[in-house]
């Protein structure tokens, strides 16, 4: 089979090829008029073939708080998304990855389900560090820990990191790290938004921040800072990477798109941690991402049942922090840099090489011979509203919104996802990084 069209995402540029895939691979890229003995699909000129998007941030929450979501609607809101692969986080499922017999049962759970590829964080927390190597041994990308309390009684917080990496530097394992300094955060009250924000200062990422990558200088260790929502923390993780910290950093499209001045007091469909801030902050994200500061843009995508998101008395302390978007982050993401001038391989680059390379699945995220035929079909120039999705409670603050981009289709592994076909992903291990 090959796909032809004027509009490809190769090393991140956008040309006329011809992809020819030969079973669940690519197998070559070739001149848009090269003549191929092979089934031909001729993409129209308004669409773009891009990489699938690999997500590495979203909480499934299956087994155990499966009615939050589970992995056939978080998996089938990736499709409908672009998304071809996704990496489980290690909470908020009972019980959580942070032992083997436990990322087992996770792994059981999502056998048969999964309309797209999954891969697994394992947790650190204390007491496991004996576990890290048998998880990273079992099939774990990497490690995921919170430097300030989780939200969740079973996935206790690591405050003090450098135990964990000092494991983790003897086979290079890799730290992400939730940094927030809980010293620095008080108990926030009521509906006005404002007050939320106040309550989680950007110093508390600062300062978590500084104290992570410290850790990971006097370990050596690889360490990830996950949904940076602060500019301020920008030159300190530049000055870090000069130095030699092997530090990455991401952020998410909640705080590419949204702002605090645009939040209505009780919309707690707004509510995340670390929080949405104002639209300067916004602004010093975007030139952290053109300036390579920052690596990646993935969704932290967090549903929960409506009453936890406490829309009924709208109460920010009280809600349940988390923003679903796994759906809806391409076209959220494009339709602030398209505003901004930024190219459309920029963010598809953002959203699917740099994530794939960050877990080591390096025949994802890119159209090239031997990587998966996993694809997106993109229409830039589309609008879409933002109406029902495939999220279990499709709660959002994007809910009504007009976008720029619109998924036409999803190939996973040469094939195209459609409703109504039985799930084809696969779970994914540290092993298959060297496929």
């Amino acid at each position: 089979m090959v796909l032809r069209s004027r509009r490809v995402l190769l090393d991140g540029v956008l040309r006329p090829a011809a992809v020819l895939v030969d079973g669940q691979r690519i197998v070559d890229v070739l001149p848009h008029s090269a003549q191929v003995a092979a089934q031909e699909v001729a993409l129209a000129d308004d669409v773009v073939l891009l990489p699938g998007l690999v997500d590495t941030h979203g909480h499934v929450n299956e087994p155990g708080r499966t009615e939050w979501v589970g992995f056939a609607s978080a998996t089938r809101a990736a499709a409908a998304g672009g998304v071809t692969t996704i990496v489980d986080m290690p909470l908020n499922s009972l019980p959580p990855t942070v032992s083997v017999p436990y990322l087992e049962t996770k792994r059981a759970a999502a056998d048969g389900q999964c309309v797209v590829d999954v891969a697994f964080w394992g947790g650190a927390v204390p007491g496991n560090t004996s576990d890290l190597r048998p998880l990273h041994d079992a099939g774990v990308v990497g490690f995921k820990a919170f430097l300030v309390d989780s939200g969740v009684p079973e996935f206790p917080p690591l405050p003090d990191p450098r135990p964990a990496l000092r494991e983790l530097a003897g086979f290079d394992g890799l730290l992400i790290a939730h940094a927030e300094d809980g010293t620095l955060i008080t108990q926030a009250t009521g509906r006005r938004y404002a007050d939320f924000v106040a309550s989680r200062p950007r110093a508390s990422e600062t300062s978590a921040i500084a104290s992570l990558l410290t850790a990971a200088r006097e370990t050596g260790a690889r360490v990830h800072v996950v949904h940076l929502s602060s500019a301020d923390a920008l030159p300190l993780l530049a000055a870090a990477r000069a130095d030699g910290v092997r530090v990455t950093v991401e952020t998410c499209p909640h705080y590419l798109a949204l702002t605090a001045e645009e939040v209505p007091d009780g919309d707690t469909r707004f509510k995340c941690c670390p929080p949405v801030r104002e639209a300067g902050n916004r602004d010093a994200l975007w030139q952290g991402l053109v300036d390579g500061t920052i690596d990646m843009v993935v969704s932290d995508h967090s549903p929960c049942t409506p009453d936890l998101k406490r829309l009924d008395s709208g109460d920010f302390g009280d809600a349940w922090g988390g923003i679903a978007s796994l759906q809806i982050g391409l076209p959220v993401v494009w339709t602030e840099a398209r505003d901004r001038g930024i190219d459309l391989a920029d963010v598809v680059t953002w959203m699917s090489r740099r994530p794939a390379n960050l877990v080591g699945l390096t025949h994802k995220g890119r159209i090239e011979p031997g990587a998966d035929a996993d694809l997106t079909i993109f229409a830039p120039d589309a609008t879409v509203d933002v109406g029902p999705l495939h999220h279990r409670n499709p709660i959002t603050p994007y809910a009504g919104r007009t976008l720029h981009g619109a998924v036409r289709a999803t190939w996973l592994r040469g094939n195209v996802i459609t409703d109504g076909d039985a799930p084809r992903g696969r779970l994914l291990s540290r092993e298959d990084a060297r496929v």
